[in-house]
């Protein structure tokens, strides 16, 4: 069974792992659409702090992982699960319901995440430590 997931994996923590090692573990393969650059900039107004290249790279390290493509929009989700042939889209349970209409073309999963940990918090805990370092 094929499962196909999708995330920014900016600064990438153990949260990433566990939620791909999950993934993995309800199939056979593992496919990891990595949001682009300019996707992420138009979702957070900010471009990730690592590039596309390398949070791929990094993704694509992991043995959970089978293959890894760049998402370009998050309008194509629907291309993208029929391009790789999905047989269940694999998201956080932060996203709950917002990708239920994929029901008729995959199985759709929701997996908790990991509690206490975000890219967003990590950022943001970086900036205050170096601001009050200066």
């Amino acid at each position: 069974m094929r499962i196909v997931t999708f995330g920014t994996f900016d600064v990438f923590h153990v949260g990433h792992v566990s939620i791909l090692e999950r993934a993995r573990s309800l199939g056979t393969e593992l496919y990891v659409g990595v949001s682009s650059d300019e996707l992420n900039f138009s979702k957070k107004d900010r471009y990730p702090i690592y590039s596309e290249e390398d949070r791929m790279h990094i993704v694509s390290a992991l043995k959970s992982v089978d293959f890894v493509f760049l998402e370009q929009s998050l309008e194509l989700k629907r291309e993208y699960l029929l391009q790789y042939k999905a047989d269940a889209l694999v998201m956080g349970d932060d996203w709950q319901g917002k990708f239920d209409e994929f029901n008729d073309i995959c199985k759709v999963i929701y997996l908790p995440r990991t509690p206490s940990v975000s890219t967003t918090e990590i950022i943001e805990v970086v900036k205050h430590v170096t601001v009050k370092s200066s």
